[in-house]
């Protein structure tokens, strides 16, 4: 018999450990060369394990075992015969078997006499004690909500200084209704997650400031030629290219934006990759325009579009999420308002879009309706004074309010490549 054993592979540099997430296959089914056998999920990304070849696979690990790089995690038995029919799990074939039996307890349990119900003690059956009654009453505590522990069910001083005060809407009495918990283990992803964003707050000197855009130009431009765009280039006009368009110019304008800290060193970047936070079923990923500061209105919808498809199939690779010099998050398709967003380290900002509202705003001294958006940019004061970072949000600004003339050089149609 020839045996196969099935290490994980290297997600990508620095990752020592996966955990197990979800087994896609069940111990003793036949399964084919590179099908998906399991989601692996590390501290950038949710993974999925392909079988190295075909055969009846033998499971080394549990759902939720954190396994090292390189280790066994299966054994895939390549000279095993594939079942008629297609791949059978070995452990479902004895049904038939069990069928009969599942039924023999009911028939032995059906001749019993039903039990008389009772329901359990739960309050005290005896009054309290006088010290006890001051003590509840002071509590606004009822005597039939504790359970008393002396004599004949007679509740003691002790008891009703341990009784609990009864929860603001509602007491164990008359609680109604489901009333129950769940728990469940956070992933490796979702715990790097946290423990990065508790570190930033900890680490950095985060600051936020604010500032809103007018919507208008972006409006009208997608209103003209979204149909003309999207026949052209294969992809709709959204308002991630202008925001990452204008993004890129003004971490020109103030390369301390596009910059970290090493240490005692500043890093200061010559190319924008742009993070775009997109949220997955696995939580909230940053895949990376690289060098975003080429890319056209297509180049950026498309790269985004694909990307985004990635996270929300699970196909986004760590490699693709890697590095980042700047990123933008959008808060507003779930109907944020404002917020302040947290830094992506070892990034030293980012942008905070919002949702689109319609609002009075004063437009040469006459109160007009424009859709208008509010923009957050949080930093980091260590490496980015406040000149710099208003700076950089009024460069923004000024790129949405002006598509035409800030970002595409006063020919709109040129400028969308139409």
């Amino acid at each position: 018999m020839s045996v196969l054993e099935m290490k994980v592979p290297s997600p990508g540099e620095s990752i020592t450990e996966v955990e197990i997430a979800t087994w896609l296959v069940k111990d003793g089914d036949y399964v084919e060369k590179d099908q998906p056998i399991a989601e692996v999920d590390s501290d950038k990304a949710t993974l999925e394990l392909p079988a190295e070849q075909s055969g009846v696979i033998t499971l080394k690990a549990e759902e939720g075992d954190v396994v090292q790089v390189g280790q066994v995690v299966c054994l895939i038995d390549v000279d095993a015969a594939k079942p008629a029919g297609g791949s059978v799990p070995a452990a479902e074939a004895p049904k038939q078997e069990e069928a009969p039996k599942a039924a023999e307890p009911a028939k032995q349990e059906a001749p019993k006499p039903a039990a008389p119900v009772s329901a359990p003690q739960t309050y005290a059956t005896g009054a309290p004690s006088p010290a006890a009654k001051k003590i509840l009453d002071e509590k606004g505590i009822q005597s039939g909500q504790v359970s008393g522990s002396g004599r004949d069910g007679r509740i003691t001083k002790t008891d009703a200084e341990l009784a609990a005060v009864p929860a603001l809407g509602g007491t164990p009495s008359t609680a109604t209704g489901a009333r129950t918990t769940t728990t469940t283990k956070l992933s490796v992803l979702r715990r790097k997650i946290a423990s990065r964003l508790v570190s930033v707050k900890n680490e950095t000197a985060m600051l936020t400031t604010f500032n809103e855009v007018d919507m208008s130009e972006i409006f009208r431009l997608r209103k003209l030629y979204k149909e003309e765009f999207a026949q052209k280039h294969g992809v709709g006009l959204g308002f991630m290219s202008f925001f990452t368009k204008a993004v890129t110019r003004a971490l020109q304008m103030y390369p301390d934006v596009n910059a970290s800290i090493d240490g005692d060193f500043k890093i200061n970047y010559d190319f924008c990759d742009i993070s775009i936070a997109v949220s997955g079923p696995k939580g909230l990923m940053v895949p990376v325009l690289r060098n975003a500061e080429n890319m056209s209105f297509s180049g950026v919808e498309a790269n985004i579009k694909d990307l985004a498809t990635k996270v929300r199939d699970g196909k986004i690779t760590v490699d693709e999420m890697t590095g980042g010099t700047f990123t933008i998050t959008n808060g507003g398709t779930f109907g944020s308002m404002l917020s302040t967003p947290i830094i992506n380290p070892p990034q030293s900002a980012i942008l905070g879009m919002h949702n689109i509202i319609q609002r009075p705003v004063a437009v040469d001294g006459q109160v007009v309706i424009r859709p208008m958006m509010y923009v957050a940019m949080s930093y980091d004061h260590r490496i980015i004074d406040g000149k710099e970072s208003v700076g950089f949000l009024v460069a923004v600004k000024e790129g949405i309010d002006n598509p035409v003339e800030i970002l595409m050089g006063g020919d709109e149609r040129k400028g969308l490549g139409l």
